[in-house]
């Protein structure tokens, strides 16, 4: 893989166990036991992806992550959450997190995890089949540059946000269910469908005039989401 990962956990032998999986995939590999040396680490040298913990004494996890959106909103983030705390997931998902992997996890699982997450931070977010620059009114997108801007300002977007608004954008007027989200954005033949619920959320309130009332992100109740131009409306 070549790239720089950074795992904040406070459990050594975690650390231990994920550092070695990763180093096997060609990753290098710096640990941090808490939130505090996480953060300074960052500041130090920038790496590629940040594998975090969600339950850490001092700053946790949730804080952590918080402050890298602040800085860094396209570091991509994978959480680490304990099993069947499916609040903990979504409230990982709210503050930034690009995934989720649930204690206790299989090595390999992670490791693909984050094969999957670089992937998609490395290179164009869409296939030939959507183009690679993407207008509606106020909002452009530049999918191969990894740029989204509205009313000319860059629009703060974490990795998996930019690929969801880039697929919905490419396939106007289309209702998407959240298991065919999963599969299309995320590459997943099956997951917790509460990470498409939230993202969409997240997007709403970074490209919609008003989140709580969407004129783009369509709900399509039984179904799923639906991407509805604003250009179209308007006649153009």
């Amino acid at each position: 893989m070549g790239h720089r990962v950074l795992v904040v956990d406070d459990d050594p032998t975690v650390s231990d166990v994920v550092r070695r999986y990763l180093e096997q995939a060609g990753c290098e590999v710096r640990l941090a036991a808490d939130g505090a040396a996480g953060l300074a680490s960052i500041a130090d040298q920038r790496p590629d992806l940040v594998v975090l913990d969600l339950m850490m004494p001092g700053i946790d996890g949730l804080e952590v992550c918080r402050r890298i959106r602040r800085q860094l909103p396209d570091l991509p983030v994978i959480m680490l959450t304990a099993l069947g705390e499916e609040a903990d997931r979504v409230v990982g998902l709210e503050v930034g997190a690009d995934d989720y992997v649930t204690k206790p996890f299989s090595p390999r699982e992670l490791v693909l995890r984050i094969r999957s997450v670089l992937r998609r931070a490395a290179g164009p977010a869409v296939s030939h089949a959507v183009p690679t620059r993407l207008v509606d009114a106020e909002l452009t997108v530049d999918a191969a540059r990894r740029i989204a801007e509205r009313d000319g300002a860059q629009l703060a977007l974490t990795v998996r946000e930019f690929d969801l608004l880039v697929f919905l954008m490419g396939h106007p007027g289309r209702a998407w269910s959240r298991t065919d989200l999963l599969e299309k954005v995320w590459g997943w033949q099956f997951g917790d469908q509460s990470t498409v619920t939230v993202h969409v959320r997240r997007l709403r309130e970074k490209i919609e005039r008003d989140p709580a009332e969407p004129d783009r992100i369509r709900t399509v109740w039984g179904v799923g989401y639906r991407y509805d131009p604003l250009d179209e409306r308007a006649g153009r």
